[in-house]
């Protein structure tokens, strides 16, 4: 479920962004993009890639909830969110909406400088107040590899070690540590990956 709804980008990276949503007796008509994975995104209701939703919070908040009353998902096994950065009204609307599902957690995603980890603190700090426990953190971008010779670079300065982290701990790993959560894992820069998404 995409509910970045001023930058829907789920229906692109998972190479589905020709087609339409449906409607059905039941529900709205998830895109599938295989046997077991289906997704849904503004993005699909957009006349053209290009235009922009230009919304306030009241729309955004019934969109959100929309999408999680009326598409006919059929039985999950997850339904895993993609939400934008920050902690506004599509976050409170999910997290208010969720409240009595059982086994709702996060995974907060950064990456490696501190202008992005000042941003995910508070992510974290949101998850702390709505009752959401974070699952861990995954590192993205943490480093270029270089398809010729695949040597990995650190593009992005890694913010400085959280106190008492051990030696070259720095960036989502250390915050990780300060947060009391675990580390999932650094995602590099890989034209291959880039590749996949476009």
């Amino acid at each position: 479920l995409d509910i970045d709804i001023c930058g829907p980008s789920a229906p692109r990276m998972l190479g589905v962004e020709a087609e339409e949503v449906r409607q059905a007796g039941t529900g709205w008509q998830p895109v599938w993009v295989g046997d077991r994975l289906c997704v849904m995104s503004i993005g699909f209701m957009l006349p053209t890639k290009s235009d922009a939703v230009v919304w306030r919070g009241v729309r955004k908040n019934g969109l959100v909830k929309q999408f999680l009353r009326d598409v006919e998902w059929g039985d999950l096994d997850y339904l895993v969110v993609d939400a934008p950065p920050g902690t506004s009204d599509e976050h409170i609307t999910l997290a208010q909406s969720v409240k009595e599902a059982s086994n709702v957690a996060a995974v907060i995603v950064t990456t490696p400088q501190e202008v992005s980890l000042l941003d995910v603190r508070k992510e974290m700090s949101f998850c702390a107040k709505a009752g959401i426990p974070v699952l861990g953190v995954v590192e993205n971008m943490a480093a270029f590899v270089c398809p010729n010779c695949n040597h990995a670079s650190e593009i992005f300065p890694p913010a400085p070690s959280a106190p008492g982290a051990p030696p070259g701990v720095s960036g989502g790993e250390a915050m990780a540590l300060e947060g009391g959560v675990p580390f999932l894992g650094r995602v590099p820069m890989d034209v291959a990956l880039s590749r996949a998404c476009e």
